[in-house]
């Protein structure tokens, strides 16, 4: 048995759930896949088909259930949201896009880019 597994995409913890995690596994909390490359401790996005077992058969969906027989699931599989994710939110921002806000208005965009060049062109 594993201690500390927690879900590769929630970070809900998998102590309850048999071991060894089945292939139809799911995660109780988000009912995500749990038999799946980004769970596994083969997986690293750094290598070549982002595994480091070298004989493993390519696998397309890294967070989709798969047949794989090298899978191990690994503690410390959940990422929470990076310093990116928040970067990317005060760049949505500062700039007026993201998905809360929706896209700019081309003529407000347009306004500023005058506004901050001096007039508009001839």
């Amino acid at each position: 048995m594993i201690e500390g597994l927690a879900c590769w995409k929630c970070g809900a913890s998998l102590d309850d759930l048999p071991q060894p995690l089945s292939r139809r596994a799911e995660c109780p909390a988000c009912h995500a896949e749990l038999h799946v490359c980004r769970l596994c401790r083969h997986y690293d996005p750094a290598k070549a088909k982002h595994c480091r077992e070298p004989v493993a058969e390519e696998v397309k969906d890294k967070g989709r259930a798969n047949f794989c027989d090298w899978f191990q699931p690994r503690p410390g599989a959940y990422a929470a949201p990076t310093k990116a994710a928040g970067s990317r939110s005060e760049l949505d921002a500062l700039f007026g896009g993201g998905s809360a806000g929706g896209p700019a208005e081309p003529d407000a965009a347009r306004r500023a880019l005058d506004d901050l060049f001096g007039g508009k062109p001839d």
